[in-house]
């Protein structure tokens, strides 16, 4: 519930206690922090300096959600080092998080990117495994509507979500890790997209079900701001989109959100007027 709010989603399905409470698709990143953390101390990043760590910015987000998340699930989560290599802007990482519940069996899946920008790769590139391709709608469409990023979003998503981290909420900090100002988390971003996404291509079915979502993000997002949707494609089972800022430049990039057990509208029936709230 906390989380929903922390994204000004009011969706009855995520509150409404007397029926069976759903949560919202971006939810498990909530799960996934505290393992993100345990994985700085790894040897993989072990030896990086305090300011070095200040510098990692998430890059690619790629979740597959396996199983719903219910109310009184006991879950756990574990994040390992799979791909680690020099990149142009610094360092990459990718790790794959893995939730279970008390059975063993998967619940979600993430493969997240980040990149220390400006740190340089000590040793040769390692990789454990491949990551999945992302998914591509067989078919384009188009619709635009407002993002609007509100003031206090990033220290709101801070407690809502329990991810801290102050270049999210401390000007101070910000600065010295390299930014003008505090930044909205990629997450929280990537939430109110998929948020909008939902109320604009997706009918409101029992059986709905969002199994996979991601992107690439590309660009910092100020607080406040308002920021634009942009729908670059739709078919039944796939959407892909991208998120401008108020200068027309990508801050997400090759976005994608699939589901099953309903279908998306149409993208002819789609319209480019901003939807109500």
């Amino acid at each position: 519930m906390a989380y929903a709010a922390g994204l000004d989603d009011s969706e009855p399905r995520y509150f409404d206690t007397t029926q069976p409470l759903r949560v919202h698709p971006l939810y498990p990143v909530c799960l996934e922090w505290d393992a993100v953390l345990a994985l700085r101390h790894g040897p993989e990043t072990e030896s990086l300096s305090p300011e070095e760590q200040a510098r990692a910015v998430h890059a690619e987000h790629d979740l597959h959600l396996i199983r719903p998340i219910r109310p009184g699930m006991r879950l756990q989560t574990v994040a390992m080092a799979i791909q680690v290599e020099q990149r142009k802007p610094g360092a990459s990482l990718i790790k794959r998080i893995d939730t279970r519940d008390e059975t063993g069996a998967l619940v979600c899946r993430t493969f997240q990117h980040t990149l220390y920008r400006d740190v340089a790769l000590k040793g040769a590139p390692r990789r454990l495994e491949n990551i999945p391709a992302w998914p591509v709608s067989t078919r384009p469409a188009t619709a635009r509507v407002p993002l609007t990023i509100p003031p206090g979003a990033a220290h709101i998503y801070t407690e809502c979500a329990r991810i801290w981290n102050p270049i999210h909420t401390d000007r101070a900090h910000a600065q010295a890790a390299g930014f003008a100002d505090i930044i909205l988390h990629g997450t929280a971003t990537l939430a109110r997209a998929v948020s909008s996404l939902m109320k604009m291509c997706l009918p409101d079915s029992p059986h709905l079900r969002v199994t996979r979502l991601g992107c690439r993000f590309t660009g910092m997002v100020n607080v406040p701001s308002t920021l634009t949707l942009r729908l670059d494609g739709a078919d039944e089972r796939c959407i892909n989109f991208s998120v401008l800022n108020d200068s027309a430049t990508e801050v997400i990039s090759r976005g994608f959100l699939c589901i099953e057990g309903g279908h998306v509208v149409r993208p002819g029936a789609l319209s480019n007027q901003p939807i109500p709230s």
